[in-house]
């Protein structure tokens, strides 16, 4: 069936629709309330199929582009809303804005149902009637617990209660000790009140532990007056600088968004009881051109998720947008109650979002560090890229005679190592080729949770840069790939430091270049650190094993028969979840029977 056959065919119904170029490349998710009369409003039939004269510049583009669709109807428009939010996410099509805002923001909260309650952090709602919440917080929440617990003489942890006598917090002046001692519940609130006072005025609570780091630093202690700086630096970064304080407790969640043209910022403020309590930014690379509508739906869908946040609180934002009404719906189910979005006008709501468009405005012209930028848009250009490479997945395996075999991923992100979105993996397949299959296989099984990058960069040569591209194929997600592997000289790799002539490969081309090349060296560095963070945990698994080894060896199991198990079966843990007949199947009756009693 043709393009135009299949346009004319569509269904008055709800859905998501998929726009593919002539390589199965996917190009756009969009979702439509009826299906026939959305995506026909991108095409004209007369004289050929061809894009409408009435669209932008992006979306005329892909149109352009367009040689196949996919549909999928569902029940109703807020369905389709979601469907075509999560496929976003996990596929990352061309010409879609991903915002890869994956976090969920903490809250400080309060039990008022215990006799003596303590301040805890939570990311969902718990379910009692007698909480009080205090948030979210964009960073430092931990590090303004850690400030409460150092000021005021709370109980410290949840346990100190059930021990009945008193500890070392209570001698050192850090609690009341009603564990043992007989403290008054109206004593005890006053310490819960400073804590509350210090949650709600952070001047005064970085007042204190300024106080605290000086008198640290006068006693010589250098270490603990350092940390207590870091953690003011910490907090003070959680919100943006502002004189507003509102005169009522009113609560606001404020959202604008700016743009350039290679890149806009999202900027979020929390507003609390009448005073902006926190916030946070992103940036987006804007790859084909810019709908500030679109990078509207996904901020909100993406902060709100589908949970009910602990603390619900109107919504403003810098412009209206094209399917408000959608979102309102679908935020009010999540809430539910009924959802405010509104755009303000005038008044201390409108000076809120002057502020917020200022700090987008700022945040803007901190570009990214001059060097990082252009050296991305050369290997952009030699490489032929879809995409600006700023965020880039890099993956490496190792393992030493097929035992303790572990893949590694690193994450670059912009200018920098993304440190916690590092992941690695225990393997169970046996050959490199298997073993990079399972690693980058059970990456794209999580783009649901972490959204897809810009690029995958493989250790390796073409046939495992074929086997990416596959994976991510199959998966219909379409980001560049490509693998750099080691020069060979007389079939062996060449790693001579200075001389390391290392290849990089695209699925048309190879690329040789000069050790001296930037754009080679940076890649190396990328790929150095994959390789260096799969060996570290090839070592700290390799010592567990052996651990392990050592056990069965005691017991008579030889070293031989340990790594024929671990061929066969892949872990130790593996091991201890066998039956006797599943071991025998391996080694004798007898040995299985003393590995069996080993992990009984």
């Amino acid at each position: 069936m043709t393009l135009e056959e299949k346009i004319k065919q569509l269904p008055s119904s709800a859905g998501i629709y998929q726009y593919f170029d002539k390589n199965d490349n996917l190009l756009y998710i969009g979702k439509a309330k009826n299906l026939s009369s959305r995506v026909k409003s991108y095409f004209t039939f007369s004289p050929i199929l061809g894009a409408k004269a009435n669209l932008s510049l992006r979306i005329n583009k892909m149109i352009g582009q367009t040689v196949s669709m996919n549909y999928i109807v569902v029940n109703s428009e807020h369905d389709a809303l979601i469907l075509e939010n999560s496929l976003i996410k996990q596929l990352n099509p061309k010409y879609n804005i991903l915002l890869r805002d994956d976090k969920t923001y903490p809250y400080i909260y309060i039990d008022n149902s215990l006799k003596y309650p303590r301040y805890e952090i939570t990311r969902k709602i718990i379910k009692s009637p007698d909480i009080t919440y205090y948030g979210p917080y964009s960073t430092g929440a931990r590090d303004i617990l850690n400030s409460i617990y150092d000021i005021c003489k709370l109980v410290q942890k949840k346990g100190c209660l059930k021990s009945k006598k008193l500890c070392l917090y209570h001698q050192i002046d850090k609690c009341l000790g009603p564990c043992e001692l007989p403290i008054s519940q109206d004593r005890y609130k006053e310490e819960v009140d400073l804590g509350l006072e210090l949650i709600q005025n952070k001047k005064l609570l970085i007042k204190k532990i300024e106080e605290k780091m000086l008198f640290y630093a006068e006693e010589m202690r250098f270490e603990e007056a350092g940390e207590l700086r870091d953690r003011i630096q910490t907090i003070s970064r959680s919100e943006i600088k502002s004189e507003i304080d509102f005169a009522s407790k009113e609560n606001y969640d404020i959202f604008a968004v700016l743009n350039t043209q290679t890149r806009a910022v999202v900027v979020r403020i929390f507003m609390r009881n009448g005073r902006i309590i926190s916030s946070s930014h992103d940036y987006i690379q804007l790859n084909e051109g810019y709908d500030e509508s679109e990078i509207y739906q996904r901020v909100l869908l993406d902060f709100y998720k589908n949970e009910k946040p602990p603390i619900i609180a109107p919504i403003l934002v810098a412009n209206d947008f094209k399917d408000m009404d959608i979102i309102k719906n679908h935020l009010s189910t999540v809430f539910e109650r009924k959802a405010s979005i509104a755009k303000p006008q005038r008044g201390d709501k409108k000076h809120l979002i002057d502020l917020a468009l200022l700090n987008a405005k700022e945040l803007l012209k901190k570009e990214i560090a001059h060097d990082s930028k252009k050296i991305m848009r050369e290997i952009q250009e030699l490489l032929d890229l879809q995409r600006l490479p700023l965020r880039a997945e890099i993956f490496d395996n190792s393992h030493m005679a097929g035992v303790a075999t572990v893949g590694a991923m690193v994450v670059y992100d912009t200018n920098r190592f993304d440190k916690k979105s590092y992941r690695t993996y225990h393997l169970d397949a046996k050959d490199e080729y298997a073993q990079m299959r399972e690693t980058l296989t059970r990456r794209v099984q999580s783009f649901s949770k972490v959204s897809p990058p810009d690029i995958w960069i493989i250790d390796g040569g073409t046939t495992l840069l074929k086997l990416a591209k596959e994976i991510l194929t199959s998966a219909v997600v379409n980001i560049d790939v490509i693998a750099i592997s080691k020069e060979k000289i007389d079939a062996k790799s060449h790693r001579a430091k200075g001389k390391a002539r290392d290849i990089l490969h695209t699925l048309d081309e190879s690329f040789s270049l000069l050790p001296s090349d930037k754009r080679l060296q940076f890649i190396q560095n990328l790929r150095d650190e994959a390789h260096r963070s799969a060996i570290t945990f090839h070592k700290k698994t390799k010592v567990k094993l052996d651990k392990e080894s050592k056990l069965l060896n005691l017991h008579g199991i030889s070293h031989a028969k340990v790594i024929k198990l671990l061929q066969h079966f892949g872990t130790f843990e593996s091991l201890k979840m066998l039956h006797l007949s599943d071991i025998s199947s391996v080694l004798n009756e007898k040995d299985a029977k003393i590995i069996k009693n080993i992990y009984k």
